[in-house]
């Protein structure tokens, strides 16, 4: 297999957690809340997905691939999903300031992951025996066929189930946004809250549920990490800076969830080019890691000049509504 390909490989495996994350927060920010709290709630789903697959594999007796695929599925949503709505009463109903709200999730979401990591190693008999391998494998296998065909089979098949459902998630999450009644009463709610107040459009109710499912959604990723990326194993602080990643390819797509899709892989190439070039010292491997922020810093510069409403973050981001001060 060339180089090339294993390249291309590697990019698609590291941009799709990305890719989960930057979907999550592409549906909350239209909402107009502005959730710096991805990176944690990755973690939670991470953790809330490997422990339950493997408390399923330690109490049965013939576990089984596909169960254990669902029960991790739904306690990383669900979990994810309780992030998003702790977020959503503190910034919403209790009135905190969004970003300290969000940057504290990410600090409890990231130590939640890393004790319940340790709790579920010590339950297994030390650290670093943590393994859900039988789940793992679900997570893991192949489209079947497809796959073996030389070059294309490496390049578009080689991939588990959750590379697919992401890819899948963002043509939905784009259909949903731009084609559909309830996608643009949250675009609304975005851009201008009173006005789609005024309107007869529920802007709590939401802003609650694209901020909980961008949530789950994006916990997804942190699941991703753990299962496919991972085998079905966890690191303490495994993930490095890749929620941070998600934030940013959230700017780099311009708010768009099919822009996200190539953007990840994008995002995924530039993260491991480092390795493909011989000879870099410390210092400038740590250059080349950064180049997926400086790239979107580059595109927020170029998109500021043109101004262009499309490619621009939806007005009311950020912004506090309560609607007795409309």
């Amino acid at each position: 297999m060339s180089v090339l390909i294993i390249f291309i490989q590697k990019a698609i495996v590291q941009g799709m957690g990305i890719l989960f994350g930057a979907l999550g927060e592409i549906l909350t920010e239209k909402s107009g809340n502005l959730n710096l709290g991805i990176p944690g709630i990755m973690y939670m789903g991470g953790i809330a997905g490997l422990m339950g697959a493997f408390f399923y594999e330690k109490a049965a007796e013939t576990p089984s691939p596909l169960a254990g695929m669902l029960i991790s599925l739904i306690c990383a949503f669900a979990c994810a999903v309780i992030g998003g709505l702790i977020y959503s009463i503190l910034t919403i109903t209790l009135r905190a300031n969004q970003n300290v709200t969000g940057l504290a999730l990410t600090i409890f979401g990231t130590g939640f992951g890393n004790f319940f990591g340790g709790s579920i190693s010590k339950l297994a008999g030390g650290v670093g025996q943590i393994s859900v391998s039988t789940t793992a494998s679900a997570y893991s296998a192949r489209i079947p066929v497809l796959s073996k065909i030389p070059v294309l089979g490496d390049v578009l098949f080689h991939y588990g189930f959750l590379t697919y459902a992401a890819i899948i998630s963002a043509v939905v999450l784009s259909v949903f946004l731009f084609r559909t009644r309830r996608g643009l009463n949250l675009r609304a709610v975005g851009e201008n809250p009173g006005t789609a107040d005024a309107a007869g459009i529920n802007v709590t109710k939401y802003k609650y549920l694209a901020t909980c499912i961008g949530a789950g959604i994006a916990g997804l990723g942190g699941l991703y990490f753990v299962m496919e990326y991972s085998g079905g194993t966890w690191t303490d602080n495994g993930f490095g800076d890749r929620g941070w990643l998600a934030v940013a390819l959230v700017i780099f797509a311009m708010w768009k969830p099919l822009n996200a899709i190539w953007g990840s892989i994008l995002f995924g190439a530039l993260y491991i080019l480092y390795l493909y070039i011989p000879g870099l010292g410390r210092a400038m491997q740590e250059v080349f890691k950064a180049l997926p922020y400086l790239v979107t810093i580059l595109v927020l510069v170029v998109t500021s000049f043109r101004k262009k409403k499309e490619n621009q973050p939806p007005a009311g981001l950020g912004l506090p509504y309560f609607r007795e001060e409309r």
